[in-house]
């Protein structure tokens, strides 16, 4: 049990005036811990819960803060919170849920060394070094932060489940269950035993298993009562694995399959049921089967036919998602949807929310705002607001009319010391349109030469970045010494429709790494650098795509800086521990150049780094890559960060100011830049 530390309002000493024209900025201001980050309301309005940097430690570590909503709101001064609580031990607050009934999740992560036995990423035999993630309940002012039941109300859960779980497992809200005032639905999953869904009794605790899914399916579930609306799962049939949806039958409640919506996995169809068209029967179907990019169709489950005609679509993005009310009275009513755009963006049909959302537009004009909560009566509404040089910052609307303050994440940074950034596209070698994000040098003017430019490549492949402000710092951290940075989304990289996600199968190092050379050459020859100013620094994927920079001939940096990066493609599927369906679906896309079998072809100086917590990518990749080229030409360094995991809620401080300011000497000292 975590007990709550009393340091009310005290949080406020961490917001400290920035200094005009503090240029570069120090590495402090993108290495400690967020002054606040991950807010969320209650469905009630009623609290806010998130996760601060600790006043008691000088800011030096992560505690849980409760905000108490329900009395009157002072909206003249910001809202400190009521209650805070630090983090115990080794244990560390990563993020917070705000739920109902005066309750609220917290997460957190915490290192481990010991055996796995097989559970999750990691060694099979001995013991591996990693951090465990876990999921606390907290009640009201976060009094108590206690551990959820571990799962025994499953018939036949056994010790070897547990064990598993708690090691690896990871719990997940599945429903609020809105129309319920204590209940919720949760989900446990574990790459070893698949997925357990209960209804969770916030009022006292108890718990109630409700059905599981094997490691090769997923359920989603209603909002209304939390019983299972579609079941996805994955069948190797007649030579080819597929993936098949499954809705449930109106009279009788068994699963049926929707073969309209059978797809098979080679070609990697969007294929999503979003939800329940409330006088029809049909369903809301997100899907790129028809086109390039996924939009919403409508699937007849009495016919088993899914029209091929959108009934919601955008011209350049994705649709990701749909918005349905959550109110007694039109509960299930679809009101907006979610498109991929530079930033995840919120498209209203409901009236009321448009203008809600076209208000705060107009108030922070400019920048980046998502609307992260709200109350039935949208009367109070929880936002966010970023941008690439805006650290984002938290406010609540209330009663549609006055702001209060909640803080910014990083207050002490001064926008004016940042690069503004821009979504723009670049054209490939063989003619494919790259989508791109730049952040330009702070104080940025046009047709200024930036000191140096650095590509940075995202990890996954299959992920992206976007246009707001970077949380890893990298982008304005170098911004704010005159560099300029590229964020190609390369071939292979998900959220820009299906053909550039397709283009980069089987083309690691090969046209995905053209792509960001590409984006090198456009950058000088719009004048924005000098050719001989370039590096390349990228990090997990975005460190194999540096590591595969290193040899490959003629190439465009001066250097390459690799963190966690892959440099064995041949060992890659062998290390990506029990996620079969990980290997079912991506496993046949990774191909291309290895770079550890190219290492005599090392021709720029490189800096590689990577964490000793790491199972994801196992630390071996880099060192090995080191000990073939550590005795060649040109210069290599490689780094280890001691008990630093593969993701950032996995680092500390001291990780962060070390990785900056290592990478900004290797830039300066031996890229020359």
């Amino acid at each position: 049990m975590l007990k709550r530390f009393a340091m009310i309002g005290s949080l406020a000493l961490l917001a400290v005036v920035p200094l005009a024209d503090a240029e570069p900025l120090p590495v402090e201001d993108f290495a400690r811990f967020e002054y606040v980050s991950s807010v969320s309301m209650s469905l009630e309005g009623d609290m806010l819960v998130g996760v601060v940097a600790d006043p008691s430690k000088n800011g030096d570590a992560r505690a849980a803060a409760y905000w108490d909503l329900s009395g009157k709101i002072d909206t003249s001064k910001p809202l400190l919170p009521s209650a805070i609580t630090p983090s115990s031990g080794k244990t560390m607050f990563f993020a917070a849920a705000a739920l109902k009934d005066k309750k609220s999740l917290w997460f957190t992560v915490q290192p481990y060394i010991g055996a796995l036995m097989g559970c999750g990423e990691g060694r099979d035999t001995g013991a591996t070094k990693k951090y465990l993630q876990k999921a606390y309940m907290g009640n009201e002012m976060i009094t108590e932060i206690d551990d959820l039941p571990d799962g025994r109300a499953e018939i036949g859960a056994n010790k070897d489940m547990l064990r598993c779980f708690e090691l690896v497992g990871e719990t997940n809200i599945e429903s609020l269950l809105p129309l319920d005032p204590s209940k919720i639905i949760i989900s446990r999953a574990s790459t070893k035993n698949g997925t357990r869904y209960f209804e969770h009794d916030l009022a006292n605790g108890r718990e109630k298993f409700l059905y599981k899914a094997n490691d090769t399916q997923q359920i989603e579930v209603s909002d209304r009562d939390g019983k299972p609306v579609a079941r996805t799962e994955l069948e190797y049939e007649k030579g080819a694995w597929l993936q098949y949806i499954s809705l449930p039958d109106p009279s009788s409640g068994d699963f049926r399959r929707a073969n309209a919506l059978t797809t098979e996995i080679a070609n990697r169809y969007t294929m999503t049921v979003a939800g329940k068209q409330q006088d029809s029967g049909k369903y809301f179907v997100i899907t790129d089967k028809f086109a390039d990019k996924a939009a919403v169709y409508m699937f007849d489950p009495t016919t088993d036919t899914l029209d091929d005609t959108a009934v919601l679509a955008h011209p350049e993005f994705d649709i990701t998602g749909l918005i349905t009310s959550r109110r007694e009275q039109d509960f299930g009513k679809l009101i907006g949807f979610t498109y991929g755009g530079p930033v995840s963006t919120n498209y209203w049909l409901d009236p009321e929310m448009r203008s809600i959302q076209e208000g705060l537009d107009a108030a922070f004009p400019d920048k980046f705002v998502s609307l992260i909560d709200y109350t039935a009566d949208r009367n109070r509404v929880l936002f966010e607001v970023e941008a690439a040089n805006l650290p984002p910052s938290y406010y609540l609307l209330v009663d549609k009319a006055k702001l209060a303050v909640i803080g910014s994440q990083r207050p002490w940074i001064d926008e004016k010391s940042l690069g503004k950034g821009e979504f723009t596209y670049y054209t490939a070698r063989d003619g494919m349109k790259i989508p791109a994000f730049i952040t330009y040098p702070a104080g940025y003017q046009e047709g200024d030469k930036a000191r140096g430019a650095i590509i940075l490549p995202h990890g996954g492949p299959w992920a992206r970045d976007t246009g707001g402000f970077d949380a890893s710092g990298w982008t304005q951290y170098f911004a704010s010494r005159g560099y300029i940075i590229l964020q190609p989304q390369y071939r292979g990289s998900a959220g820009w429709g299906r053909a550039l996600w397709k283009a980069g199968d089987g083309e690691w190092g090969q046209k995905m790494q053209d792509d960001k050379d590409d984006g090198a050459a456009w950058l000088v020859e719009k004048g924005l650098v000098d050719a001989d100013k370039i590096a390349i620094h990228g990090y997990s994927y975005g460190g194999f795509a540096a590591i595969a920079a290193s040899v490959r001939p003629n190439s465009p940096y001066q250097c390459a800086i690799a963190g966690a990066g892959v440099g064995n493609l041949a060992k890659l599927s062998n290390e990506w521990g029990d996620n079969r369906i990980q290997r079912i679906v991506q496993g046949d896309t990774v191909a291309g150049m290895d770079p550890m079998q190219n290492t005599d072809k090392i021709n720029i100086p490189i800096l590689l780094y990577h964490g000793d917590y790491d199972v994801r990518v196992p630390i071996f990749h880099s060192r090995d890559f080191y000990n073939a080229i550590k005795d060649m030409e040109p210069e290599s360094k490689f780094i280890t960060f001691t008990q630093m995991g593969h993701q950032g809620n996995k680092w500390l401080p001291e990780h962060k100011k070390e990785l900056l300011q290592e990478v900004e000497t290797f830039l300066t000292n031996t890229c020359d830049m």
